[in-house]
């Protein structure tokens, strides 16, 4: 497995690819109790800072927990990728309602009243520390790149690994 440093641009196209793989991720909040707070969310959103937003509701765990402690932890996997993100970071909370509109869309309504409800919330993860591990071909190119060579053992090719820099 060889590791890979990313630049900053670099660092925040392959979090979009990632979470274009992957946009469902959990949210770990809660970092210093035991049990940690964990919640699926949807990413709405990477800005070109490497920011990710999600939608959330005043009324839920990770609201609180982030109210008592910005630390967060965010963890996105694709096993059938191999593709792989954890991302160390601080949450800000908005409620600007021109900025939730724009990440809002229909399928919120299943949680929410409308764009206007009042419980509904942004969430911007800046990310401070991430690390990506991500199979450059798929496991059936590499099944027949095993079956046809000679040394199977020695794949580290096919792996790539990455501190994000943003």
């Amino acid at each position: 497995m060889k590791t890979t440093y990313l630049t900053r641009e670099e660092s925040i196209d392959k979090l979009r690819e990632i979470v274009a793989n992957v946009p469902v991720g959990v949210m770990l909040s809660n970092l210093t109790s035991l049990p940690l707070g964990a919640n699926p969310m949807e990413v709405k959103t990477v800005d070109n800072d490497g920011g990710i937003w999600f939608l959330s509701s005043v009324e839920s765990d990770h609201y609180s927990n982030i109210m008592s402690d910005k630390r967060v932890q965010l963890v996105f996997s694709h096993p059938d990728e191999m593709q792989f993100l954890s991302i160390y970071g601080h949450a800000i909370i908005y409620t600007n309602r021109t900025l939730l509109e724009e990440l809002y869309t229909a399928s919120e309504d299943q949680w929410f009243d409308g764009v206007h409800d009042v419980k509904l919330i942004g969430i911007k993860v800046e990310p401070s520390s991430s690390f990506y591990w991500d199979k450059k071909q798929n496991k059936f190119v590499e099944f027949l790149k095993n079956l046809f060579s000679s040394d199977s053992a020695n794949d580290s090719d096919n792996e790539t690994m990455g501190r994000i820099n943003l």
